[in-house]
């Protein structure tokens, strides 16, 4: 069949179109010109002695007509226009049941910008597609040899644009991530027949015209119903126009032309190159490919050509891992913009299409089915003689009205009242009836006598749904489960990559079948199985790496130290099956895995210390390798000396005691990195100190922390080599200027021994003398709070100075007041109010009748006798006194606590009988015993 022979058979439509644009143009130029070279594109595809085979996505059209092409034609090689590195994983779909993905995968990027990893590509797959026959009769047929010819993974993100990576909002294009995209997750899908149209005025033309929705249902109104009962020539023929208009009513200059251009290059120049070394005869070859790829106009199209061929640059160093993932019905329309329902309802048009023409698919299920149901003869056209116009009686035709399916549609209506009463809807045979008859009144205004399910829908969503939906299910969704629900893939035991068989093998003791969708209970009685307890270490591991509702524990937990004896679990692996198989990208067990994610995330560009302690603490929860611990050790040392903020040092201090207090209670000695994190944490929350203290970026939390890191890591910095005059010296040169900072400081100065409990409960009287100060009050006591936790032995202060306020302020400040303080509790210092609320449980009376004649122990006792007013009280003489005059730093401490500044008598002003001064307190011990109370209250 020679070109002109074909140019000839479609000279005389061409002629109509170029009159039909001149008689509504009134020019033949361009409009002309756009419907002549439609024509000009089927004659060259046609022309083409490698039989170009146009296809559209998720089509059963495409899929019928691709079903009898192949046992008319059995070519020997099929050409599939789909990432040539994802071959090796089609030989795996016979263990899986569709949908499924093939994907591709890549977390170690060489030569892409960082922030696009992880890199991810998908291309489902659904039985009703035409893609899915040609790859099962290629598996399936002896002699049979299926070529991959689009660009690889990798060249699909070199040619997308550097500037704008996440930028397009099609397929074969990355694409930023779409919220809720089902099983994909944030991949890039490729599909095969991309067939839309790239101009927007001219979709938004057809669905207005056309009376729909979505394009999903234009197409199926205009294309897949006509398409389904045409024979091979007219289907071909038709869907090159069609992607031959899509192609030309596109914008000029788009990136995208220039990408999907440079693809058809590509997939020339491999068949052109498979064709030179196999020697294989171009008749017996058929090349499927998208409807808008088979109109292509570049100069290595057809086997003719004389151009060079394409220039394929090399791949980069990316490393590419490969899998199967399961897919689903909601997740395809999701990732390509389909409209919802769309593929289900194409999979339920497939399976009636194949049952009317009695054709028998080809399926990858071992036995696939490879001899011909009786049913009708099909008649397909011959390669080897002349293709008649059949476009042209096609175009002229009036549409096939379909009768109405009285049966089918009375079915439906009846169905989806009981399924809606099943969900909580009040539904009856009237609304039936209802959605019945607006079903046929929707069809008849959009110019169909028969109801397409997308009729049917519109017509249930109208008669049924109300204002509220009373469960978790509208009515759409109702009718999408109806026609024939969100169908999920799986994929088998053998296409599973190693990892995830290796987690199906060893949790194999728990009896339970962990490859359905559905949550599964594994109870773990470790004390009466002692085996389990390799499940359950697994589980544990499973928990930190898996997403969260894949694998829940009920009951039991891991921390440092502890171990349950009785675990429950809650396990979802078949529904997240996905997460599963991508770990096995990553390494060949789960240990391997999470060892290289800790070390990832302690070396990564955003590692903190105190994610690092975070690493330690898993390595030691979940894998029994010291070396490991000891090199996230280091790290972690290592990225707190380099810190320049204090941001995470509340994380810091938390993480730290615990694993100190883990390896006190389990190891003798504490570990090098431990002894060394102590040292550098000392000298550096030193060094911060009085930078942090007077920055408004540091809240009082943090410096809390600090404080907290280098008071109760003091004992053991010490015995480890540092120096205390550091810390007075921070601590001196602090000044802060918020009110809570400074309370805190005061806390600080106090444990230091610098400011007594006198001065501190002075400072606060003077704050609440002032009527200027006492609305920031609650900021000082905030600054209080979070200083129990440098100082915790500073409690009973703190509910002294809050019971002194309550008590001394009048109300018409203490109410407004109120809601301050309690937000500043609660906002800045949670975790410590219970401190509070336990020193208030031990200083107020228990019971209410008690409260009446209750004393506050920080009330003032009666101040102890003097002398006189310029001397000081006098010492009694004997070995006692001589002793305390020797010593006397522990009686002016005692005497700097109870607030008496009093001095020490000269020795000669001794009174000579001291027997006086023991029956002077013998008869009045009054003194005695309120000097024992404040001593008992301060200890």
């Amino acid at each position: 069949m020679t070109a002109s022979t074909v140019a000839g058979t479609f000279g005389a439509l061409r002629e109509q179109l170029t009159d039909a644009a001149t008689a509504f143009a009134g020019s033949p130029d361009a409009l002309g010109a756009i419907l002549a070279g439609m024509v000009d594109d089927v004659d060259r595809a046609l022309g083409e002695r490698l039989e170009i085979f146009p296809v559209c996505h998720h089509s059963p059209a495409s899929a019928l007509a691709m079903v009898r092409r192949l046992r008319a034609k059995q070519p020997r090689v099929i050409y599939l226009e789909l990432c040539e590195d994802l071959q090796p994983l089609l030989a795996e779909l016979h263990n899986c049941r569709l949908p499924v993905a093939v994907q591709a995968f890549a977390s170690e990027l060489s030569g892409f910008p960082a922030d696009w990893g992880p890199l991810s590509v998908v291309a489902p797959i659904t039985e009703a597609s035409a893609e899915y026959q040609a790859i099962a009769y290629a598996l399936e047929t002896p002699g049979v040899e299926l070529v991959l010819v689009d660009r690889s993974t990798d060249h699909v993100f070199q040619w997308s644009p550097r500037e704008q990576p996440t930028g397009a909002s099609s397929a074969n294009e990355p694409t930023a991530p779409v919220a809720d995209s089902g099983l994909h997750g944030d991949a890039v899908g490729v599909e095969i027949g991309d067939l839309r149209p790239r101009f927007a005025e001219l979709e938004a033309y057809l669905l207005h015209h056309g009376k729909v929705r979505h394009w999903s249902e234009w197409w199926d109104q205009y294309v897949e119903r006509p398409l389904a009962d045409a024979d091979h020539d007219t289907y071909r023929q038709v869907m090159v126009l069609i992607g031959s208009l899509f192609r030309r009513l596109r914008p000029a200059g788009a990136d995208r032309l220039d990408r999907d251009e440079d693809r058809e290059r590509y997939m020339w120049t491999r068949m052109r190159q498979h064709l030179a070394v196999s020697g294989v005869d171009p008749a017996d070859c058929l090349y499927v490919c998208g409807a808008f790829h088979a109109a292509s106009r570049v100069e290595q199209f057809g086997l003719g050509s004389t151009a060079d061929d394409f220039e394929i640059t090399p791949r980069t160093d990316t490393r590419w891992r490969y899998g199967l993932i399961p897919s689903s019905h909601s997740a395809i329309e999701a990732q390509f913009g389909l409209a919802p329902g769309s593929v289900s309802i194409a999979a339920a048009t497939w399976t009636k299409e194949v049952r009317r023409h009695g054709l028998s698919p080809y399926r990858l299920d071992g036995h696939a089915a490879v001899q011909r149901r009786r049913g009708r003869a099909t008649t397909v056209s011959s390669p080897d003689r002349p293709v008649g116009d059949r476009l042209t009686g096609f175009l002229a035709a009036p549409p096939h009205l379909d009768g109405l399916d009285e049966a089918e549609l009375r079915g439906w209506c009846v169905d989806i009242v009981r399924l809606a009463r099943r969900n909580g809807y009040l539904a009856s045979t009237a609304d039936a009836i209802a959605v019945f008859e607006t079903s046929v009144l929707l069809a008849g205004l959009r110019n169909r006598a028969r109801p397409t399910p997308y009729d049917f829908a519109d017509a249930a969503v109208t008669c049924i749904e109300k204002d509220v939906v009373p469960g978790r299910r509208d009515v759409r969704r109702l009718c999408e489960i109806l026609l024939g629900g969100d169908r999920i893939g799986q994929v088998g035991y053998d296409a599973l990559p190693p990892l995830a068989r290796d987690v199906l093998d060893r949790l194999e003791p728990l009896g339970l079948a962990l490859e359905k969708r559905t949550v599964q209970r594994a109870l773990l009685d470790l004390s009466a199985e002692p085996a389990l307890a390799r499940c359950s270490d697994l589980l544990w591991i499973l928990r930190h790496l898996l997403p969260p509702a894949a694998v829940r524990p009920i009951m039991g937990e891991r921390r440092l130290g502890h171990r349950s004896v009785q675990e429950s679990w809650d396990l979802a692996l078949g529904r997240h099956q996905r997460s599963l198989i991508e770990l096995g990208y990553e390494g060949v067990t789960v240990e391997q895995v999470l060892e290289q994610r800790l070390r990832r995330a302690v070396r990564g560009p955003d590692a903190t210390a105190a994610g690092a302690l975070g690493a330690v603490e898993d390595a030691i929860r979940l894998l029994d390798s010291p070396r490991l611990v000891d090199e996230l050790g280091a790290r972690a040392v290592e990225l707190l000396a380099a810190a320049r903020t204090v941001d995470d040092a509340p994380d810091v201090l938390r993480r730290i005691r615990r694993l100190l207090a883990h390896h006190r209670a389990t190891a003798p000695t504490l570990p090098a990195w431990c002894e060394a994190f102590v040292t550098t944490g000392y000298a550096h929350y030193c060094t911060l100190l009085p930078t942090a203290i007077a920055s408004d970026e540091t809240d009082v939390r943090q410096v809390g922390a600090m404080l907290g890191f280098l008071f109760s890591m003091e004992g053991l910095a010490l015995s480890l080599g540092c120096d205390r005059s550091q810390l007075e010296l921070a601590v001196a040169q602090s000044h802060p200027t918020a009110p809570a900072k400074v309370a805190l400081l005061w806390a600080g100065r106090h444990q230091l021994g610098l400011l007594s409990t006198a001065e501190l409960r002075a400072r606060c009287a003077e704050l609440l003398a002032n009527p200027l100060v006492v609305p920031a009050f609650p900021q000082y006591l905030a600054g209080f709070v979070h200083a129990l936790e440098p100082v915790p032995g500073l409690a009973p202060f703190v509910v002294e100075t809050m019971s002194t306020a309550f008590a001394q302020l009048p109300d018409p400040v203490l109410l407004p007041w109120l809601p301050t303080l309690i937000t500043t509790l609660r906002d800045q210092g949670p975790e410590l109010v219970p401190l509070l609320i336990r020193e208030a449980g031990r200083t107020f009376p228990e019971a209410l009748p008690e409260l009446d004649a209750w004393v506050p122990p920080w009330v003032a006792s009666p101040p102890l006798a003097r002398v006189d007013d310029q001397r000081a009280v006098a010492a009694p003489q004997g070995q006692v006194n001589v002793l305390l005059r020797t010593h006397p730093d522990a009686v002016d401490a005692i005497s700097g606590l109870l607030g008496y500044d009093g001095g020490w008598l000269p020795a000669d002003d001794a009174p000579a009988d001291p027997s006086g001064v023991a029956a002077l307190l013998a008869r009045h011990p009054d003194t005695v015993d309120a000097v024992a109370a404040r001593l008992i209250s301060q200890a």
